[in-house]
């Protein structure tokens, strides 16, 4: 009896009880304005955070100014909800809405 429970236990962790999740990864710059406002790659609260980030990576800023964060957010999906923008790509966008490439 004790060895059928050591060899079930054996062949449950070889198998394992709980399924790894597949990571997903996505290329921001293939991301459309489109995409970015149906929700079609992620939410758009979460792109928004993380190209605020990346952005100020980029400017060597490391200070997070929380309601200019939320403030962009909501500029760049104005500026993405436009029907002349929607074909552009979210990156284009962010430099030509909150102007980060200065």
């Amino acid at each position: 009896m004790k060895s059928s429970f050591i060899l079930l236990a054996m062949i449950i962790s070889v198998f394992g009880i709980s399924v790894a999740r597949a990571q997903e990864t996505i290329d921001v710059a293939k991301i459309t304005c489109d995409q970015f406002v149906a929700g079609q790659v992620s939410d758009s609260h979460t792109l928004s955070i993380w190209l605020s980030g990346f952005y100020s990576g980029t400017h060597h800023n490391t200070v997070v100014d929380v309601s200019a964060a939320k403030q962009h957010e909501f500029d760049l999906f104005n500026y993405c909800s436009a029907s002349t923008h929607r074909k552009m790509t979210l990156m284009e966008a962010v430099e030509n809405a909150l102007g980060a490439k200065k």
